[in-house]
């Protein structure tokens, strides 16, 4: 069964969630965008429907509320540690079939390639998801070839049309606000796209001895090794560690979990100071080969949902649709030629 409730009403739905849970969607912020005086639509907390951005996709995505840019995991003294605490509050996050189909990623990064993480379970046991239809594709999606342009496993879904809201609503806990602000029920079904203006094709023939042929080599002169491609990335999870020590104490601080990027250069600095894949088109070998095909080989699909965020913020133009459908075919030309 599903509901059609006007913009007053579902603030008043959104009113009675917000006891339990803190509501996140992609929303406006103003002057804060990467260059000056712009804005930037990515997730915050919201109160009111209103104030969620529905026509566009964020330039960021959800994934700072389950992986916090920088998580402080526990504090520490000379004699005891003491656990952070969590948010006081479960979290309901509005997104897109792509970031929802990334959730599934992340829960096997973080639950089942080996013991649970717990600070990630925590989190995640608290959390719902909302749905929102997309009536069109945005510019440099291809969530279509991915196989990621639908989503059933919802806790609520919404299609906004015309200052109308349309849910369909299996979690109880959520429809019980919804029953009672609604103006009428109705059957919905969340809207999805049936077509990119971008296709993707990763070749069929696609081995490990691509990473040993020149196509990499471009990416060293145009890379500048940013990393807001994997920032913006809602499968993308890398994050060092920081201890951080107070300076009224030096034997007291905390220690916090905190994102990086296999673009940055001390990603993969070790002890006595070696460091491992320095060049550019080395890192976006990585890169680009564990999101179409390593992470495959171990979890059975692909780790890349085909939002399409990598090309639209890199301020260098490379995109991960030419890498895949230009790039890999001509990298695997050249393994068979070679004989490798």
């Amino acid at each position: 069964m599903g509901y059609q409730l006007s913009g007053q009403a579902l603030t008043s739905a959104f009113k009675k969630w917000s006891a339990e849970y803190d509501i996140y969607a992609p929303m406006v912020f103003e002057g804060t965008g990467r260059f000056s005086e712009t804005d930037v639509i990515r997730y915050g907390k919201v109160t009111d429907p209103a104030q969620i951005v529905w026509d566009e996709r964020s330039e960021y995505s959800f994934k700072d509320v389950l992986t916090p840019v920088c998580q402080v995991l526990f504090y520490f003294t000379e004699n005891e540690v003491k656990e952070a605490d969590f948010p006081p509050k479960g979290a309901i996050i509005f997104l897109r079939s792509c970031d929802l189909h990334a959730v599934k990623r992340l829960d096997f990064m973080f639950l089942e390639n080996g013991p649970e993480d717990y600070y990630y379970k925590t989190l995640r046991d608290r959390v719902k998801f909302v749905l929102m239809g997309c009536e069109h594709p945005f510019e440099d999606c291809f969530c279509v070839s991915m196989g990621t342009n639908v989503s059933t496993d919802y806790d609520a879904a919404v299609n906004a049309k015309d200052g109308e809201y349309f849910l369909d609503c299996p979690d109880a806990t959520l429809a019980a606000a919804l029953q009672e602000f609604a103006e009428r029920t109705c059957d919905v079904v969340p809207d999805h796209v049936e077509e990119d203006d971008v296709e993707v094709t990763i070749p069929d023939n696609l081995t490990n001895a691509i990473a040993k042929t020149s196509i990499w080599d471009e990416y060293d002169k145009r890379c500048i090794k940013c990393g807001r491609c994997t920032l913006a990335c809602p499968t993308c999870t890398c994050w060092s560690m920081q201890d951080i020590f107070y300076t009224e104490n030096g034997k007291a601080g905390e220690r916090r979990r905190v994102q990086t990027s296999c673009m940055f250069d001390d990603y993969t600095t070790v002890a006595g100071g070696g460091c491992f894949r320095q060049k550019a088109g080395e890192r976006m070998r990585f890169k680009v080969l564990h999101k179409v095909m390593d992470f495959n080989t171990r979890a059975g699909f692909q780790m890349c949902v085909g939002c399409g965020r990598c090309d639209a913020i890199c301020p260098e133009y490379i995109s991960l649709t030419n890498c895949i459908n230009t790039k890999l075919p001509q990298g695997m030309k050249e393994v068979l030629e070679n004989g490798q």
